[in-house]
């Protein structure tokens, strides 16, 4: 049997991308082949390399259309995509030649918080801010807008008052790490 492929894109550290190459690293039927990113200096290129995964960097001009990204993904045969912290809103091209194959994870309970500009810790500030007393992990599909395609799953997670930004963005990560990984894998289990 063929193994579905995944690429990673990241921008940043790469803590959750390092999540996905621990859970895929062994997996039958599923494997992490190239991770992409707009960051020369991204932590998670260390990370792939300690991997051994192939990674791309592009700058910003070639997300703006995305065809030499979809040229490559298509020579690397990638079947899916995961969006781990990266930046950049993937162009319409990329997201009509991967319909319901790419996913995201937004560090909030969407539609709340979502949005251009709502990522890290504008997220969990703004969360603090409007005192609620949940927060939490959205997993969806992407299409060309932000934080708008369809919602595969949320995790949810209690919020004391007396937490800080810094304290939510804590609770929301440990969910992502072990929520993302095993969420992506279920749903490309149904595609094989």
């Amino acid at each position: 049997m063929t193994k579905k492929r995944v690429s990673i894109f990241a921008s940043g550290s790469g803590s959750n991308a390092e999540k996905f190459f621990e859970y895929f690293q062994n997996d039958t039927e599923i494997e992490i082949v190239s991770v992409f990113t707009n960051n020369k200096s991204a932590g998670v290129i260390d990370r792939a390399n300690r991997f051994a995964i192939p990674h791309h960097v592009y700058n910003r001009t070639y997300w703006e259309t995305g065809e030499t990204i979809i040229e490559i993904l298509e020579k690397e045969k990638v079947d899916f995509i995961v969006l781990a912290g990266f930046m950049l809103l993937i162009p319409g091209g990329l997201v009509k030649a991967y319909p319901d194959k790419i996913f995201n994870i937004h560090p909030a309970l969407l539609p709340k918080f979502g949005g251009q500009g709502m990522y890290g810790m504008n997220v969990h500030k703004a969360v603090k801010v409007a005192a609620e007393t949940e927060s939490g992990i959205t997993i969806h599909f992407v299409n060309e807008n932000y934080d708008e395609g369809q919602i595969i799953a949320q995790v949810s997670c209690a919020i004391d008052s007396s937490d800080s930004a810094e304290e939510i963005a804590k609770k929301v990560l440990r969910l992502e790490h072990e929520n993302y990984p095993k969420v992506v894998a279920e749903v490309i289990r149904k595609s094989i």
